[in-house]
């Protein structure tokens, strides 16, 4: 009898495990056929990088010290010439239509002064842009929610026409599936690109690169318990993938680690890299790090 319930509990996990594997193949099988409809129209930032990004959305930001600090990191070590003020607006749990973007761009308000490493506060030049580009996320599942994607549409719109008002470029970050939810990485690469496209502007394929990591090396965590918010893996990669399509930068190599082993770190590097040139099927050099030109 013992032998029986022992089986029948094999089953039952190798049935679980078979269910989720069949998941994360559909997963793998998306991201590798992207079909025309689903295609970014833009594929660059453009020949000159942002030197002042807006990180505008939710808690998936902060997490692990905020998205912000990894991106400079990356940038002061892999591209020392690119002056950079990466500036988190952030709310846990927000969508959207929570953010008040045209205040965001008020003169005299945010970006007037940063405080630096040494912990000294630096006024910034009143007159450069307070933001080059603003890169906006929606709330978790809000893109695909039934009762707020179509918000999402709406201040996709809406907050692009306010950053271009103020001669700065929309940029949109696609979010990544739950931990236990990876089929929900189609519908949100869908959302994210058809609002990009609709609003003629470029997108951050994070989603896919969690979706390709997530399948390539399951062992490796990028979640917080919560199976929703990253890990400082998942940080680390959203920051590289960033990285690779904000700046047009190649990260493989950088010695910054954020605190990971540098075997995890590389990992996700390549995962970034690889992600970005395959969603943008570009064949294009991407600018290489300080390692990789010496």
């Amino acid at each position: 009898e013992q032998n029986q319930i022992n089986i029948i509990t094999v089953n039952v996990r190798i049935i679980k495990l078979m269910n989720q594997l069949k998941k994360f193949l559909l997963v793998f099988l998306f991201i590798f056929n992207v079909q025309a409809e689903d295609k970014p129209l833009i594929t660059s930032y453009g020949d000159i990088p942002p030197k002042s990004v807006a990180f505008i959305g939710s808690s998936l930001f902060y997490y692990n010290n905020g998205i912000s600090n990894l991106i400079s990191s990356m940038v002061k070590e892999g591209i020392p010439n690119q002056k950079l003020r990466a500036t988190m607006l952030t709310i846990g749990g927000s969508g959207l239509d929570w953010h008040d973007v045209e205040s965001y761009f008020r003169p005299n308000g945010v970006g007037t002064y940063s405080i630096t490493q040494r912990n000294e506060v630096v006024f910034n030049d009143p007159n450069e842009k307070i933001f080059e580009a603003a890169v906006m996320m929606d709330c978790s599942q809000c893109p695909i929610h039934p009762q707020l994607k179509s918000i999402f549409f709406e201040y996709a719109k809406k907050h692009s026409e306010t950053v271009r008002k103020h001669g700065a470029t929309p940029v949109f970050f696609m979010t990544w599936a739950y931990q236990d939810k990876p089929e929900m990485t189609a519908s949100l690469s869908q959302a994210y690109i058809q609002a990009s496209n609709e609003n003629n502007a470029l997108v951050i394929p994070a989603g896919l690169a969690f979706a390709k990591s997530s399948t390539l090396r399951p062992d490796l965590n990028l979640y917080a318990p919560d199976h929703r918010h990253p890990s400082l893996a998942g940080s680390y990669l959203a920051a590289a993938t960033v990285y690779t399509t904000l700046f047009n930068a190649n990260p493989i190599g950088l010695k910054f680690t954020g605190g990971l082993s540098p075997e995890v770190a590389l990992h996700l590097q390549k995962i970034a890299f690889e992600t970005t040139k395959e969603f943008f099927n570009q064949q294009k050099n991407f600018v290489a790090n300080t390692l990789n030109l010496k």
